[in-house]
């Protein structure tokens, strides 16, 4: 009985972790958020919180706070055209990342796993500008993309060991 509860309370304590992290991650990107004119997306810190969730949640949550999370901070950022591109770009990203990070011990295994999640980011950002516009705004978010991807995972790698001191789950 007594391991059931903590099970329980584990899941709880991870499910408000997780609702936190979406709503950090919608602020993070609200707040730092820097338009990029000729892709019509822009730059932000959402990654950061995506991030996060997957390193300390793992991949479900990491996919539910990146989809959920870029899906409503474009429906209130006025990008309303990328919310569903959103969806999958961010949901892919953090789902993946916290799959690969669950995966690996080492430092720079976890780096890869950020890595991964870039890479997964750009490239549907990529095929999102090329089907709304065309294939040079694909080509020019290209960097603008890669560098929020570096930020988010920089911020995140130097966040979550302070966080995993103090929470356990």
């Amino acid at each position: 009985m007594n391991k059931f509860v903590n099970k329980k309370e584990n899941g709880l304590r991870s499910f408000i972790f997780a609702a936190l992290l979406l709503a950090i991650t919608v602020v993070f990107g609200r707040i730092f958020i820097i338009p990029i004119p000729w892709t019509h997306g822009n730059v932000n810190l959402c990654d950061a919180g995506i991030f996060i969730a997957a390193m300390l949640l793992g991949p479900a949550y990491g996919g539910v706070v990146g989809g959920f999370g870029g899906l409503l901070l474009d429906l209130i950022s006025g990008f309303t055209q990328y919310a569903p591109f959103s969806l999958v770009a961010h949901g892919l990203e953090g789902f993946i990342t916290g799959w690969i990070y669950r995966k690996t011990d080492s430092k720079s295994a976890h780096w890869l796993a950020l890595i991964v999640g870039i890479v997964i980011m750009v490239v549907a950002y990529f095929i999102a500008d090329t089907i709304m516009y065309k294939l040079a705004a694909g080509l020019l978010g290209i960097g603008t993309n890669i560098l929020q991807g570096i930020v988010g995972a920089v911020v995140a790698m130097l966040v979550v060991p302070s966080i995993n001191k103090r929470i356990k789950f």
